[in-house]
């Protein structure tokens, strides 16, 4: 009989492994769609959750922006010595000739705690602004990452068909050799077409096995991770949704970089304008209560101020702000120009490769599959050599590659242009 803890750890071990199936079952592995992808990464990136906590850190230095600095308290003990008829030196308030207090607080020229604040503002939204680009591009990568992993995956799936159609061809050859009907080169053809198919295969497994790793990289998991097998690609849309003037109007209004280079441009002209401010002096106002005894008898007002004479190194800090500013808007103009230029180059990329998998589809390869039957059975009758039908063979493939590189070209693009915009269509 075995020992009892024995028996409870098997039913344990036996609990714990029901667990981990019923966790598996309920949480099927990332990749069959690219969605699965982008909710992982949004989820576990740790640059991007770098950025945004820079971001709120960010934020929050706008509520200190434009506050007061705090006061300062000054204490001055005079005539300690009582007009020397003190035996000795007296540090307390009430023993002392008198005691002054001096609360004051600083107070910036008129303007500049608002101009403070607003400049804190411009750098949060740049913050949020790189957050939002740091995102688009990442989104970006893992979606054409996964769109070449599905053209991978199904390059593979269909190179594998023609080896068992090659296989199958094979058999008829040594058949048709073995009733004297065709020579022994139709056999060693065969074989040689599928060693060929065989070596494309382990380059098509190393693509596959790379996107895999490329994608878990992208998802801050480790590279042997497993991922689920590509099931579709998204949809593209409708070519109404593509109009260029539509899109270059979205561009304008929410690409995430060109949001930075607004709120570059915003912050430069706030720290312009405070440069400016800088031209006019800075108060610190007090009050003075003065002590003698144990009574408060005196008050006292104080203001003081700045002087704004140095002229020289002052024009020196506005014409570095202006420059600063002129070059903000300099490459804000400059990043504009070159998103609207690689809106165009996506679109008209995008509308090819559209175009290309149509052409594929409708046309190559039915034709391409009418050629292999004809050739198949002109073969079958003697008519055709055996070099025809493995051309014949070739071609459609080809046909169904090439429709598959247009797919994966397509969301490439897509994937450009979504990433230009800052929103998926």
């Amino acid at each position: 009989m075995k020992p009892k803890h024995r028996i409870i750890t098997a039913r344990t071990a036996a609990f714990l492994a029901l667990l981990l199936a019923l966790s598996a079952v309920a949480e099927p592995l990332p990749g069959a769609n690219v969605e699965s992808l982008l909710k992982l990464a949004r989820d576990v990136n740790p640059e991007l959750s770098a950025m945004r906590h820079e971001a709120q850190a960010a934020a929050e230095r706008t509520s200190s922006a434009g506050t007061l600095p705090d006061p300062m308290l000054r204490t001055e003990l005079m005539d300690i010595t009582r007009q020397g008829t003190a035996s000795g030196i007296n540090l307390l308030p009430g023993t002392a000739g008198s005691t002054k207090y001096t609360l004051i607080q600083t107070v910036p020229f008129w303007g500049k705690r608002d101009l403070r604040r607003e400049l804190a503002e411009a750098e949060s939204q740049q913050a949020r602004s790189r957050v939002n680009t740091s995102w688009e591009d990442l989104a970006a990568r893992i979606k054409t990452s996964y769109a070449q992993y599905y053209v991978f995956s199904r390059a593979e799936i269909l190179t594998r068909e023609l080896l068992d159609l090659t296989q199958r061809l094979e058999k008829a050859a040594q058949a048709r050799y073995a009733s004297g009907l065709a020579p022994q080169q139709d056999v060693i053809r065969a074989q040689l077409e599928q060693t060929g198919i065989r070596s494309d295969l382990v380059e098509l497994e190393k693509a596959v096995h790379h996107s895999r790793i490329e994608l878990n990289a992208l998802l801050y998991r480790p590279a042997t991770s497993p991922l689920a097998e590509p099931v579709m690609l998204r949809k593209l849309p409708a070519t109404a949704k593509l109009d260029q003037t539509v899109l270059q109007d979205k561009l304008r209004a929410h690409n995430p970089q060109l949001s930075t280079e607004a709120a570059r441009v915003s912050a430069a002209a706030k720290r312009r304008e405070l440069v400016y401010r800088n031209r006019y002096p800075d108060f610190n106002l007090g009050i003075s209560p003065l002590q003698s005894g144990g009574q408060v008898k005196e008050w006292g007002l104080m203001v003081e101020f700045n002087l704004p004479l140095q002229q020289e190194s002052r024009r020196a800090q506005e014409r570095e702000a202006q420059s600063m500013l002129a070059a903000a808007e300099s490459r804000r103009d400059a990043t504009q120009n070159q998103l609207l230029a690689d809106l165009a180059e996506n679109l008209s990329e995008l509308e090819a490769a559209r175009r290309i998998e149509n052409l594929a589809q409708d046309s190559q390869l039915p034709q391409a599959e009418l050629s292999f039957k004809a050739a198949l059975a002109g073969y079958e009758n003697g008519k055709v050599d055996f070099s025809t039908l493995l051309d014949a063979q070739r071609q459609m493939l080809i046909a169904r590659l090439n429709a598959l590189k247009a797919q994966g070209e397509a969301q490439k693009r897509l994937a450009g242009i979504e990433r230009l915009l800052g929103e998926d269509l």
